[in-house]
């Protein structure tokens, strides 16, 4: 009999499952350390360690479900694959060029976002359709051979297809994705016709090709987590979170993976969630820290913000602008590189600086003893005694103390002059207030007043940073949630199986044809709905949502209404 439902949250540094016994309402957590040599290895570890523990059959699991930042941190670290843009011609540039806008008109030093496609690896080719849809120019396809073989030349892993106005028509991008296919079979294709079919060139070839950028990686992942759970007779099919916190199977992940980008993240935002409705609290500060990186999600009247944009792998934490557009649905959140394995060090100004970069699960914390040399928050909290070395992940991993304050006292208090606590509390305090910092940006951008309502602290690091932000903040109530170092994939089990989908219609309201705006949104749902019948959904419990982006006649961006 299957009677159990299995979360997986691979984060920077630890991995976590979460297994629920549907039939007594138990849950069973285990938490080790991610391998990022090979993901599924830790997958498969904390797995092994629940099975064991409760002396399980994989047969009876009926519901797997994921979540991972595995392809955030591709994107942020650059290490995808070697991916090529293929292009209309004489819009080669138009990854640089983007929307002709400094995110800062003051710094004389601002980078721009590095580019998953570097220029040398961008191709043209001549064709063009308007943007009513007609072919103006047939796609050349004497051109393409031409770019088929510079592509074999520069062994290209992937590539994106972006041509003008394929959100009106799509023919040319899928004429030359079929014939790179079959010429290079090796090379991932992705369609912005297909990843993200909306108007603005430049959202929508920085989506497509983040996309192409993560796909072979997603690809080889899931087919090793797949046969690995196999290997433990896990049947059940593969469930994984989106961004926007629904979840999808495996198939469609393979498409677009560029929709898991925050999926990690969201798992965390809706856990939150479900806590504010149970204590029925109108507005809820989600604070999630694990290892790597710290989350905030304001979540409001029960549910949290969904936004229709997303930025990665900024070059500065909070300028709009400074990183790669990505047109995905997503739980509004902001992100900031601070964690347990967040490095310290004494910058140049004779002061501590905590972050952004991390010692992550290998070599991990000086306290690990498994090469790490470099203090970090972790070693700073097991010094100052919040963190008690015989009991760390539920007693599996012990610390080493010494080792986290000899790389105090060397890197931090002997340059410093303090003594070990003052150090160590150096390193605690700031990463508390960069938290405090960053969500009261975050907030006022927001319009929100955070001093009436209540905060939700989790994460293997959060709950101990969790009162020193919320005094900070003026935040008047904390709440400790059971299992909370393994929360978000906790969440995985309460999220619900959901799609989106999106086109671009131009049209005015004046002149809208009331059978074509109906085909429209008909046309939507039958895409809608696939890969939700696909994953097993019950087509008679399927609930529909619509919303149209408007704008005046000359406004340049739209409201969702």
């Amino acid at each position: 009999m299957k009677r159990y439902a299995l979360g997986i949250d691979i984060g920077g540094t630890f991995t976590d499952a979460v297994l629920f016994d549907q039939e007594k309402g138990r849950r069973l957590a285990a938490k080790t350390l991610t391998t990022p040599g090979d993901p599924a290895v830790a997958v498969v570890n904390a797995v092994d360690q629940i099975m064991s523990r409760e002396k399980l059959s994989g047969r009876e699991i009926d519901r797997v479900v994921h979540a991972t930042t595995l392809f955030t941190n591709a994107l942020i670290e650059h290490k995808g694959a070697k991916t090529a843009l293929l292009t209309t011609e004489g819009f080669r540039d138009s990854l640089e060029i983007g929307r002709e806008r400094k995110y800062d008109l003051y710094d004389l030093t601002a980078k721009k976002p590095r580019q998953l496609a570097p220029r040398d690896r961008r191709f043209e080719v001549p064709e063009r359709i308007l943007a009513d849809g007609t072919i103006h120019r047939a796609l050349d396809e004497q051109s393409l051979e031409q770019i088929i073989v510079a592509l074999r030349d520069k062994n290209i892993e992937s590539i994106g297809i972006v041509f003008l106005h394929s959100y009106r028509n799509g023919d040319h991008e899928r004429i030359a994705g079929e014939k790179i296919a079959k010429c290079l079979p090796e090379i991932s294709v992705s369609l912005s016709c297909d990843i993200a079919p909306e108007i603005r060139e430049y959202e929508r070839a920085s989506t497509t090709v983040a996309n192409a950028y993560v796909k072979p990686l997603a690809r080889d992942y899931l087919e090793a987590l797949g046969e690995r759970l196999g290997s433990r007779d896990i049947t059940s099919p593969l469930m994984l979170m989106l961004s926007s916190g629904g979840l999808t199977h495996v198939g469609e992940v393979r498409r677009s993976p560029v929709q898991m980008l925050e999926s990690g993240p969201a798992a965390g935002a809706l856990a939150a969630a479900d806590i504010s409705r149970i204590e029925k609290l109108d507005q809820v500060l989600a604070f999630d820290m694990g290892g790597t990186t710290a989350k905030l999600c304001i979540i409001d009247g029960e549910e949290p913000e969904i936004v229709y944009r997303f930025e990665a792998a900024r070059e500065k934490r909070f300028a709009e602008g400074s990183g790669l557009p990505i047109r995905i649905t997503t739980v509004e959140l902001i992100e900031i590189g601070a964690g347990g394995g967040s490095i310290a060090e004494v910058d140049a100004r004779g002061t501590i600086r905590v972050g952004p970069h991390s010692a992550g699960a290998d070599p991990g914390p000086a306290c690990y003893a498994q090469g790490g040399h470099l203090p970090t928050l972790t070693d700073a909290n097991l010094t100052l005694g919040y963190l008690d070395p015989a009991s760390f992940l539920g007693g599996a991993m012990s610390l080493d103390r010494n080792a986290a304050e000899s790389a105090i006292i060397e890197c931090i208090a002997n340059p410093l002059e303090l003594d070990l606590p003052r150090a160590a509390f150096g390193i605690h305090e700031i990463i508390s207030e960069d938290v405090a910092r960053a969500f009261r940006v975050h907030a006022s951008e927001r319009g929100f007043d955070y001093r009436s309502s209540s905060m939700v602290a989790f994460g293997g690091s959060g709950p101990l940073h969790a009162m020193g932000v919320a005094l900070k903040l003026g935040i008047p109530r904390v709440i400790f949630p059971v299992a909370a170092g393994v929360m978000s994939a906790l969440g995985l089990l309460a999220s619900p199986l959901s799609f989106e989908v999106s086109r671009t219609h131009e049209r005015f309201v004046a002149n809208l044809d009331a059978a074509e705006f109906n085909e429209m949104f008909t046309a939507l749902e039958r895409e809608a709905k696939a890969p939700l019948e696909a994953a097993g959904a019950d087509v008679g419990n399927i609930s529909v949502t619509h919303r149209l982006d408007m704008r005046y006649h000359g406004q340049g961006h739209e409201i969702e209404i």
